[in-house]
């Protein structure tokens, strides 16, 4: 199911039942009642690059209730990230498929009694965007519910059930905010959580084995020999925009970038998934040179991603989940930003150069337009970005 149709069955559908569910709202904890906290859900379904912002709030969920079972409720896409990342174990992960309207409701059906029998008494609800997981909240029977509310602001209308309602401040990160839900569990303030939230450290870089990056440089060499073979420096870029296109450089920077590049006497190796492969196919074609090779659909998970990442002397990209999971490895990123913005969605690590020009009118995908853009598709924000800016910063990582 493409984002469109969720945009609008969440509008139509999540909305009516939001204020239908409203209507049976009965708060079950009063306040300064110290509430029970024994098994806790959170949810998280939006895209992969959120699971490595949350590292700081399962941190925190681990330190503040260390006695508390964690189960997690996400899109089935993102099953592996959260595997890689370890926060919980692979039995307490519900999973739902959005690919269909048949699917999704069969797989809410399902999720919806396993919540029942497990009987969460705390529910973490993580998202900005989907009425959805307010419902899947309240069908839980948590007699704590947890989630963003909008509270004197417009839009974000999720229902009045939530009741813990935590205040989405555009302002701050979001890994910052995920922190905040947690808070906001025993909080008795108005709006919760009056207190000052710090994110400590970045996630920690994945485990790669030596035998696995071996393994992979192998698989690259027989796969390129040409571009591996010389001693050249790789460099791997990203050139799409996920489900949401208006987030990618121009395709025409990219080609002239790894021209740059490989004249610079690095290889240059395109990535991304097998719909991605017209636009590798386009720069490979520009290029004209065996140091610039299609690597889309290369690596078959996440986790082989971040091997290859290892292989890499730099790694320049959209945002998306690329920029994301390299915070999980050594390899430094340069990272465009444009229509969402890096002060919310930035990697927190020391190796990311963020690319971004702040017009007027951006970041335009935000949580008030649940990342609906109103740009005609001419994202300037992105074009204005230059390539001799780019080369430049990539010269300083690559060589100094």
């Amino acid at each position: 199911m493409d984002i469109a149709a969720q945009r609008k069955i969440d509008r139509i559908f999540g909305s009516f039942l939001c204020r239908v569910f409203s209507l049976f709202h009965i708060k079950r904890t009063r306040p300064g009642k110290t509430p029970r906290v024994d098994k806790i859900l959170v949810i998280l379904l939006s895209e992969m690059g959120s699971w490595v912002h949350a590292h700081a709030m399962f941190e925190r969920i681990e330190r503040k209730y260390p006695q508390t079972s964690v189960s997690v409720l996400l899109f089935k896409k993102n099953r592996e990230i959260v595997n890689i990342l370890n926060y919980v174990p692979a039995s307490d992960i519900l999973a739902i498929d959005p690919s269909s309207i048949l699917t999704l409701l069969k797989d809410i059906l399902r999720v919806w009694s396993d919540m029942r029998r497990i009987r969460f008494d705390t529910v973490i609800d993580c998202e900005l965007f989907h009425r959805i997981s307010s419902i899947l909240s309240f069908l839980s029977g948590a007699a704590i519910r947890v989630g963003f509310h909008p509270h004197t602001q417009e839009g974000l209308y999720r229902g009045n059930f939530i009741n813990r309602p935590v205040l989405y401040n555009p302002y701050q990160h979001i890994s910052r905010q995920f922190v905040t839900l947690v808070e906001a569990i025993e909080s008795e303030t108005v709006p919760k959580a009056k207190r000052m939230v710090d994110v400590e450290a970045p996630p920690p870089k994945v485990t790669i084995s030596p035998s696995e990056i071996d393994a992979m440089r192998n698989r690259l060499q027989t796969f390129w020999s040409a571009g591996v073979a010389h001693g050249r420096k790789l460099v791997l870029i990203y050139p799409g925009g996920g489900i949401l296109p208006i987030r990618a450089w121009p395709l025409e920077s990219f080609c002239r970038l790894s021209a740059d590049l490989i004249q610079d006497g690095c290889c240059v190796g395109i990535i991304g998934l097998a719909e991605d492969k017209p636009l590798a196919e386009k720069i490979v074609s520009s290029c004209s040179t065996p140091f610039c090779a299609d690597l889309t659909g290369f690596t078959q998970s996440v986790r082989e991603l971040m091997v290859l990442f290892h292989l890499a002397a730099l790694l320049i990209t959209n945002d998306g989940g690329p920029g994301q999971f390299a915070a999980l490895t050594p390899v430094p990123v340069i990272i465009f930003f444009g229509p969402e913005t890096p002060a919310l969605y930035g990697p927190l690590n020391t190796r990311t150069v963020v690319m971004d020009v702040p017009l007027a009118c951006a970041p335009c995908l935000t949580a008030y337009n649940h990342r609906n853009s109103p740009c005609d598709g001419d994202n300037v924000c992105l074009k204005l970005i230059r390539v001799e800016e780019v080369l430049e910063k990539a010269r300083e990582v690559l060589y100094n």
